[in-house]
């Protein structure tokens, strides 16, 4: 897809930027933790499921971490993957045969990438650099990359559904800004607008990544069968959508 198609077909909303109180990287603790549990299962996937050998004609190694924002998360997503490759690697008497790292750090084109790169840790044993885009398209040439990581990104959409805000739509979502609660057509709205875009993002992946590569992908989701108004973020998303609303009542925000 040329960038003259992303742009008009993906919508851009980054973390916040900067270091301030009010900031993504001071206020991403959480997202931080799930990098952590998660650790331990990506150890166990990369040394059951990773040929090491299939990589060793490039000398490189290349990871992609989508949706990175301003880090701290990233580095600490980074660096685990980087210990599991290298112990795989041991484990198989190649430790020497992957002579370096490449990691592209990928967010939206508004994202904070100078705050991210001012951030990078400065003993790291990779070479950085920043993919601007969205993930529900293109970001690589075929067969380039050996490790995708996703983490707590992909359920944002690539846009909101229109017939939510179609006041002649049967899903029209009038004062809300989820799901949440909402008649089932407009539950219906948000499914079809998430399998549109996981299945771009599929596709893109299967292009980009190389023959026996893997991906660990962490989204938050709900145990099968359970209500969509039985989800723990209900009470915070309910308080943001009333703050929006009355914000959009004085004009703050339109």
């Amino acid at each position: 897809m040329a960038p003259a198609e992303e742009s008009t077909k993906f919508e851009a909303y980054p973390m916040k930027s900067g270091d301030g109180p009010n900031s993504y990287a001071k206020n991403s603790t959480y997202q931080r933790g799930i990098v952590d549990i998660a650790k331990e299962i990506l150890h166990k996937e990369i040394a059951e499921r990773l040929d090491i050998e299939i990589f060793l004609s490039s000398n490189t190694f290349h990871i992609a971490d989508l949706g990175c924002s301003v880090g701290p998360s990233t580095f600490f997503a980074v660096q685990n993957i980087l210990e599991a490759v290298e112990l795989k690697s041991q484990s198989q008497g190649l430790n020497s045969q992957i002579s370096e790292f490449q990691v592209f750090f990928n967010d939206h084109t508004p994202n904070d990438f100078n705050m991210l790169f001012k951030s990078l840790p400065q003993n790291r044993r990779y070479y950085a650099a920043g993919v601007p885009g969205s993930f529900y398209g293109r970001l690589f040439p075929k067969a380039s990359i050996h490790f995708f990581h996703a983490s707590f990104c992909l359920h944002w959409l690539s846009r909101a559904p229109k017939e939510v805000s179609d006041k002649n739509s049967s899903a029209w979502n009038k004062g809300r800004i989820h799901y949440l609660n909402s008649r089932e057509e407009v539950v219906e709205a948000y499914e079809a607008q998430h399998g549109e875009d996981m299945e771009c993002f599929l596709h893109a992946r299967a292009q980009e990544i190389v023959c026996g590569g893997l991906m660990l992908l962490i989204v938050p989701g709900l145990p099968h069968g359970a209500s969509h108004s039985h989800t723990e973020a209900k009470g915070s998303h309910e308080v943001v959508g009333s703050c929006l609303m009355d914000m959009a009542r004085k004009g703050i925000v339109s």
